[in-house]
């Protein structure tokens, strides 16, 4: 008997080693329990850090993790969260094993920014986003699978809005001892550095490793003191500073990368551009070629076999161009040692090759040098033929080698916790492996699966939740800005109104304000004492959009309104925390960019699991998802040329689809108070949407189209 409470001790400090190692491996963030764990061992501390399991597990000492780990339960749900992410890292029998097993080389997928976690902040919007849905089902479908990107130590800037409603920016530096960050050493122990030529300065990186889940996520920093003071903040700011700044990230990124992968020993099997930030990496493989004996064209073709793009964007402005003098002092250099000339270089990134006063562009150099491009949604496919038809002068704009892999969400890591427990206990726990089975998601018709009245309750549960959420984030708001928030705010919003929700950047295209352009119609709609709807915006507007800026003060000041107060409000400060909040507690959500410059927009897909539903033009995925039965349409399946016009008709038939069809069908209740016609239209949007827009079944797409080829 005297051995055994020594072995418990052991026992205890084998889990507490095991439950911080699990912290550093981003799996956490895609399962619930794991999470509710973290949140047990210090709640406060959870809430404070943007629930950062790293930050909580080293305000945990040693001696409070096993004394804590001496309630039996406590241990127990630790145990199984242990067990179940054992299960996941040694699975064998996986998507991957069954349809992609001859996949031996890993995909290299680089990326400006991937938006994984809230605690995590590396990411600035939609691309990120997408980045990071793809890197977790990459990891859930065992892909063999490689991020690239950069580790930006302030990351993208933490938003305020002044009391006059102007958007300010603050910049933090991310704390490296609280995040997942393992440094990347040599096998004598030091760091791996890797270097880039920019310009006649050599420029020195390290790296850093973030597991996420199976995958591997490394992140390229220029912070170091070998490199020139200018050099070492280059990797600071997500897209900061100037054009110089903007080459110098790309290059880092680009040929950073694959001497990265070369330095590991890793030879992939396909580099992967998610947008043309990381094109570069195409200029490293052909001068590479060219050095290892091919001539150019034989070194092109070579590159192309080896390359795959991911357009994103069909706005001009999103697409990097630089001038030839940048390119020359940038590449004149290094590219000297290939033989060939400047003009060469540029010929790769320019539409009409020969044309000197033709500005070098990041897209054109990818689109020339891969075997495969694709757009992100149908639509965009075509308008991407059409924006780039003058790079094939041959071939008429349908013939153009643009296809389309439709954007998805990465659905278990944007499930709230609430419904993960309420699907658990009616799919299964196993629910989220199933996201591609349209059959399966046929079960979401099933009345004795989920009863009209248990949607109906899940959706106050969530929507009670975005209301006392919100509540608290203008709280601070007003407080930081000298409000009496608590007064103010105490019953800012209700858990009774139809909740419209509106949050992404605020580029100017994505037309924010447009609910608010014919106020008179509107104001009664949301004022209306029988049915109430209240609309809840967030969303950063970039440094230099004062436009956008301008659309974030409108939206303050409407919610100023003495008839609207508390009934618009703004959040500030949007990340994927207060995103998690906002998609599952929101009814209604709603999408008006000025069609067709929405490439995919993904946000709209994260309502699904949780019984939001789209108000959507039909722009993206959007003009694909809906049939009718799912969702509601601004609009018709076309645009106007002129903006303008097209503006006032949107904005009409915005404020008639909210006034003819969803407000009184969220309001049309039988006698148990229930909308009937509201849930069966939740129950088609499950159905038809969680399967077709999941990123497991974009991942396998991607796989099976591109990867595999």
């Amino acid at each position: 008997m005297s051995n055994a409470h020594p072995k418990k001790h052991i026992g205890h400090n084998h889990l507490a080693e095991r439950l911080r190692a699990m912290s550093r491996n981003l799996w956490w963030t895609w399962n619930p329990e794991a999470q509710r764990t973290f949140f047990r061992l210090a709640p406060q501390l959870w809430r404070e850090s943007n629930h950062n399991a790293v930050a909580v597990m080293r305000e945990i000492s040693q001696q409070e993790l096993t004394a804590r780990l001496h309630d039996p339960e406590f241990a127990r749900k630790v145990r199984s969260v242990l067990s179940d992410f054992d299960a996941y890292m040694g699975a064998t029998d996986t998507w991957a094993s069954q349809h992609a097993a001859h996949l031996k080389h890993p995909v290299a997928y680089f990326s400006a920014e991937f938006g994984i976690h809230e605690s995590l902040p590396i990411y600035s919007g939609g691309l990120g986003i997408l980045s990071g849905d793809h890197i977790k089902s990459a990891s859930d479908l065992a892909i063999p699978f490689i991020g690239l990107s950069l580790f930006y130590r302030e990351g993208y800037f933490q938003q305020r809005v002044g009391a006059d409603g102007w958007q300010q920016e603050v910049y933090l530096p991310n704390h490296l001892e609280n995040l997942p960050l393992e440094l990347v050493m040599t096998a004598q122990g030091g760091r791996l550095l890797n270097s880039v030529q920019i310009g006649h300065s050599t420029v020195f990186f390290q790296t850093w490793k973030v597991q996420v889940g199976r995958a591997t996520l490394y992140l390229l920093d220029t912070n170091l003191p070998e490199n020139d003071f200018h050099f070492q903040g280059l990797t600071s700011h997500v897209y900061g500073g100037n054009i110089d700044t903007r080459i110098g990230q790309e290059i880092v990124l680009g040929i950073g990368g694959v001497r990265l992968l070369d330095s590991l020993g890793v030879q992939p099997s396909v580099y992967h551009m998610n947008e043309g930030h990381s094109a570069f990496l195409a200029v490293e493989l052909l001068q590479r070629a060219m050095k290892d004996g091919l001539d150019r064209a034989a070194a092109e073709e070579h590159v192309r076999k080896r390359c795959l793009f991911t357009t994103h964007t069909p706005v001009p402005a999103g697409h990097d161009r630089f001038s030839r003098e940048l390119m020359e002092h940038t590449f004149g250099a290094a590219w000297s040692s290939t033989g060939s000339s400047i003009d060469d270089l540029l010929s790769y990134g320019r539409v009409h090759p020969d044309n000197p006063d033709e500005p070098f562009t990041m897209t054109v150099l990818a689109l020339r040098m891969s075997r495969h491009a694709n757009g992100v949604s149908e639509l965009h496919g075509r308008v991407s033929r059409e924006m780039w038809k003058e790079l094939y002068p041959s071939l008429s704009a349908d013939r153009v080698p643009i296809g389309h892999v439709t954007n998805g969400i990465h659905t278990p890591g944007w499930a709230s916790v609430h419904a993960h427990d309420f699907w658990n206990t009616r799919l299964g726990s196993d629910w989220t492996a199933k996201l591609m089975d349209r059959r399966f998601w046929k079960k979401m018709q099933d009345q004795d699966l989920a009863t009209d009245e248990e949607l109906w309750a899940l959706r106050y549960t969530l929507r009670r939740d975005l209301v006392e959420y919100a509540r608290r984030r203008l709280r601070e708001q007003h407080q930081r800005i000298g409000g009496d928030g608590a007064a103010a705010f105490a019953k800012a919003l209700s858990p009774d109104a139809l909740t419209i929700g509106f949050a992404r950047r605020f580029a100017t295209y994505k037309r924010a304000p447009l609910i608010f352009r014919d106020f008179d119609r509107l104001l009664p709609l949301l004022t209306d004492p029988e049915r109430p709807v209240q609309l809840i915006f967030a969303g950063k507007a970039h440094p230099r959009d004062n436009e956008g800026k301008r659309f974030i003060q409108r939206i303050i000041e409407y919610g100023r309104h003495p008839q609207l107060f508390g009934k618009v409000i703004f959040l500030e400060n949007y990340d994927i925390g207060v995103a998690r909040h906002l998609i599952s507690g929101c009814d209604v959500w709603l999408n008006n960019p000025r069609r067709p410059l929405e490439a995919s927009g993904t946000s709209g897909q994260k309502v699904g699991i949780h019984g939001g539903l789209n108000v959507s033009i039909l722009d993206g995925w959007w003009r694909e998802g809906y049939d009718g039965k799912n969702g509601w349409a601004i609009g018709e399946d076309a645009n106007d040329p002129d903006t303008e016009r097209q503006d006032a008709i949107d904005a009409v038939n915005l404020l008639a689809v909210l006034r003819d069809q969803v407000i009184p069908e969220f309001y049309h209740r039988d006698e148990h108070g229930i909308p009937r016609g509201w849930i069966a239209r939740i129950r088609n949007a499950m159905e038809t949407l969680i399967p077709g827009y999941s990123t497991d079944r974009m991942v396998a797409e991607y796989t099976e189209k591109f990867y595999l080829a």
